[in-house]
């Protein structure tokens, strides 16, 4: 039997230790008893922009701000369906994210954030929204696993009503925010519509075959 390779430990900025491991061909960011990602499951990630796109297609040069590498499923899916005069925005709070995504897991990196279109921003993502002023036609965010704050107390602004407020300021008039989470959480959209937002609750399956758990995304557009 294969056993779980521990190959490094990173932590995050006044959070948890992050720990990244290799099993097999797979590899996964674990923080304590928590699978914050993995190469096994990627068909939401994808989904966040990819369906994100879907709504800002008439953009006539789409900006999309991207809130967390992670394994850059995400960043991944958009520049394979954003146009060449795209721009888009990596924020990442967490150096060593960057340097596994550029060390042993290379190859699924394949110079994406190389890509003439990518920016990338190391830092906190919702210092980046809260300067923005109708700036991105997309703001997709994958910072944790749920409006919870799991991985870092302070993600919870993100998904306050002031850091809603940030977020639909920085987008532009018929921009989109998108915001990942790994369960349902009334309470958080009833945030979002409170914040003068229109919700669209969507449910995705976790691997790309379609099958398995599903992860929730909200997309959501300025209503006031």
């Amino acid at each position: 039997m294969i056993q779980r390779e521990l190959l490094d430990t990173a932590w995050i900025p006044d959070g948890e230790k992050m720990e990244l491991f290799r099993h097999d061909k797979d590899f996964m960011v674990v923080i304590g008893h928590n699978e914050l990602m993995s190469t096994r499951k990627w068909g939401s990630e994808e989904a966040l922009a990819t369906m994100a796109y879907d709504r800002i297609k008439n953009a006539k040069r789409p900006h999309v701000l991207i809130g967390g590498y992670g394994m850059g499923f995400t960043l991944r899916a958009a520049l394979r369906v954003l146009p060449e005069n795209a721009l888009v925005t990596v924020v990442e709070l967490v150096p060593e994210i960057i340097a596994w995504a550029r060390g042993p897991m290379a190859h699924l990196t394949q110079d994406h954030l190389e890509d003439p279109r990518v920016r990338l921003v190391m830092g906190d993502v919702a210092h980046v929204i809260e300067e923005g002023h109708g700036d991105y036609d997309a703001i997709l965010l994958d910072v944790d696993n749920g409006p919870d704050g799991l991985v870092r107390e302070d993600n919870n602004v993100i998904y306050s009503k002031v850091g809603l407020r940030n977020a639909k300021r920085a987008l532009t008039p018929d921009g989109v925010l998108a915001i990942w989470s790994a369960g349902a959480d009334p309470v958080f959209k009833r945030r979002l519509e409170k914040a003068g937002l229109a919700v669209d609750e969507v449910k995705v399956h976790a691997r790309s075959n379609g099958k398995g758990a599903k992860h929730t995304i909200w997309f959501s557009t300025k209503s006031e």
